[in-house]
């Protein structure tokens, strides 16, 4: 009897626990370009490999999203069995890898890629509803499409202790770095749910305990229509005791049913240092 698998992008970001519980089949490995050598997202390199050869080099790694024969090798299998693929993809502003994954679908057949409009457990939000549709018995058709509204109901965004990886990957000034570590200043990167672009919000100012307990209140106050069934608090490079303390400052407003905790992919962590912390929410 044919069936629906779920998989998605390594930039989910989804643990190992939500990623069995979900019943993910597979993960497709983002690349990581360090030098002539290309490593698979979560693979064969960790965030930490990356934070140390930046810390070596000043250099940062480049990324490369799943080509399209590399997304055909890996639906075809499942495909010829007859099942059918839910795909979930990191936001097309981000990456080609949705686009490449969408091309491979029209040759292979029977595959639905989704643009999360996302990245991170921004994306992740979306495979955990894909899985709950799928344990409810609901057509493939019917869930993709049910997908691609929820895609604007996912809210994400970070907040950066350093300025430094911005800085490299040219998304800011040597200038404005140093005046922004100088004054404490800790920018919200917000991503925009109608295609995962990444734009800076707010700028914090202030030690990070303090600035992390004023965006998680501000950010939670934004919405009145916030779905409490979970939230994710998804960080890189960030002390435990930071990724404690928003975890119990969360817990104490006693809203949430489940409070995840992850780490982002070396994809997300190359691109936004370590010192990086955010929440990740869905509305009504």
């Amino acid at each position: 009897m044919s069936k629906i698998i779920l998989t998605a992008d390594s930039t989910c970001d989804l643990s190992q626990e939500l990623k069995e519980s979900c019943n993910v089949r597979a993960y497709t490995p983002l690349h990581i370009v360090i030098g002539q050598k290309s490593y698979d997202d979560g693979v064969n390199i960790t965030p930490l490999e990356i934070y140390k050869n930046f810390d070596a080099t000043g250099m940062l790694p480049k990324t490369a999203a799943v080509n399209v024969g590399e997304y055909i090798d890996f639906f075809k299998p499942m495909v010829e069995n007859g099942d059918s693929v839910i795909h979930i993809n990191i936001g097309s502003a981000l990456s080609s890898s949705y686009q490449n994954a969408v091309t491979a679908a029209l040759e292979v057949g029977h595959v639905y890629p989704i643009d999360s409009c996302n990245l991170s457990t921004g994306t992740a939000h979306i495979v955990i509803e894909a899985a709950n549709m799928i344990k409810q018995g609901l057509e493939v058709n019917e869930i993709a499409e049910k997908l691609k509204l929820l895609t604007k109901k996912v809210h994400s965004s970070f907040i950066i202790d350093k300025l430094n990886y911005l800085r490299a990957g040219g998304r800011c000034s040597t200038l404005a770095m140093l005046g922004a570590n100088l004054l404490q200043l800790k920018p919200c990167i917000e991503v925009d749910n109608k295609d995962g672009s990444m734009t800076v919000g707010k700028k914090y100012r202030g030690k990070l305990d303090n600035v992390l307990f004023q965006y998680v209140d501000e950010k939670l106050s934004a919405y009145d229509n916030i779905r409490f069934d979970k939230i994710f608090i998804t960080h890189a490079g960030i002390g435990d005791d930071h990724v404690q303390a928003v975890y119990e400052h969360i817990k104490n407003k006693n809203l949430f049913e489940n409070i995840y905790i992850t780490t982002a992919s070396c994809t997300i962590s190359s691109h936004c240092g370590p010192g990086t912390l955010g929440i990740l929410f869905m509305t009504e």
